[in-house]
């Protein structure tokens, strides 16, 4: 059989773009390879779980779009499938005067999103986190959290109640292009498709290049480590706390984020990782470190960050260090209250001058459809760019 259009990724936005599709064309004929045993398995399952508002995003971005009209579309979608969610808001805060003009910068973004915030003095903000310490802050009342694994599994449920083909441990290793479409092949199966949709996070680069694409980007993988409150020191933190950003690097700092199901994590920091799958410090893999290392934009990238990425491996290294970070926000903080966390990789698109992409890349060609950059908050906003991604095959597939 031959679908009409082959997705590879069963991470959250993959899955969101199915949706997508089916609901724009019912009949078309669809199928997601998925190389792990499961959905979810990478970025989906190795995040915060925040629902993020919006605030952050240049007006205008996609990720500004993208982002304020997924979180309502996130909210929906999990009172409909009975996924439970916490609106529990954030607390953004500034502990230095260096820090303020960059709050109120964060505060007008937030305006012009149509993000609801609230600017607070230090009384205010004790009021909503009595631990955190700050100068100033601003509150947004709509951000929340869920586990998104448990999302897109109640997607990849529907999907294949809808007559959508689900292919899991169909890890993509080769794709040629023919007179009708694409002919993929996968471990275990092969797969003819009229069209290709591309979601494959970690690996989305080079799932562009087998299909003949050359992407002006290279993903990079970024490890976030986390730590756990210990259960009795819990109560620190009443919703989520974070700093305010470093405006030059697209990662938001480590922060304290409540979770659904009772944890409290602190974390992430942000790491190259020596394998796009680098869960742990030594994890390296030889062929994928070799090909980022042969990027001239890495070396750029690293000669203009150096500094931030000598410190966030320092911090890697040293439990004092990422202590010291969170004592910032939240000076009772100490060392003993934090237990070993887990990790995740954010796949972060890199240009060749060394600059991070740091909004959502999705490339259109005449046989397929590239997402080359989606890292946070994509999660957040699945929903509305695969409406996007189903918008863009519409019209440039003829999809009905």
């Amino acid at each position: 059989m031959t679908y009409d259009l082959a997705i590879v990724g069963g991470g959250i936005v993959g899955l969101a773009t199915a949706r997508a599709l089916r609901e724009r064309a019912p009949d078309a004929r669809l199928v997601i390879l998925e190389k792990e045993p499961r959905v979810a398995g990478h970025q989906t399952g190795h995040n915060s779980g925040v629902i993020h508002s919006g605030i952050y995003y240049k007006p205008g971005s996609y990720k500004a779009k993208l982002t304020v009209e997924g979180k309502g579309l996130m909210y929906q979608f999990c009172e409909k499938h009975g996924i439970r969610i916490e609106r529990c808001g954030k607390v953004i805060v500034a502990t230095t005067e260096a820090e303020l003009p960059r709050l109120q910068t964060l505060y007008e973004r937030g305006i012009a999103n149509g993000v609801p915030v609230e600017p607070l003095e230090p009384a205010r903000l004790r009021e909503l986190e009595p631990h955190a310490a700050g100068l100033a802050g601003i509150h947004s009342p709509s951000t929340g959290i869920v586990d998104y694994v448990e999302v897109a599994q109640a997607m990849a449920r529907e999907l294949t109640g809808a007559g959508v083909t689900l292919e899991t441990s169909a890890r993509v290793t080769a794709i040629a292009r023919t007179g009708e479409g694409v002919e993929i092949a996968a471990t275990r199966l092969a797969v003819r498709a009229r069209r290709l949709i591309n979601c494959a996070g970690l690996y989305s680069d080079a799932i562009a290049r087998l299909a003949g694409a050359r992407p002006d980007v290279r993903i990079i993988p970024f490890r976030g480590e986390y730590y756990m409150l210990r259960p009795e020191r819990r109560s620190l933190v009443r919703g989520l706390i974070y700093p305010v950003p470093d405006p030059e690097f697209p990662f938001l700092g480590v922060h304290l984020t409540r979770t659904v199901h009772g944890d409290v994590e602190a974390g992430p920091n942000a790491v190259f990782a020596f394998a796009r799958e680098g869960y742990r410090f030594g994890r390296v893999s030889p062929r994928e470190l070799a090909g980022t290392l042969a990027y001239a934009g890495f070396w750029r990238m690293a000669r203009r960050y150096w500094r931030t990425g000598t410190y966030e491996m320092y911090r890697s290294l040293s439990k004092a260090a990422f202590v010291r970070a969170l004592q910032r926000l939240v000076p009772d903080l100490r060392r003993r209250d934090l237990a070993a966390g887990g990790a995740g990789v954010r796949a972060q698109a890199v240009s060749p001058d060394g600059s991070l992409v740091d909004d959502f890349r999705i490339v259109t060609e005449p046989h397929a459809i590239h997402v080359l950059n989606a890292p946070s908050p994509a999660a957040t906003a699945s929903l509305a760019i695969g409406r996007h991604i189903a918008g863009l095959a519409t019209e440039a597939f003829g999809l009905r």
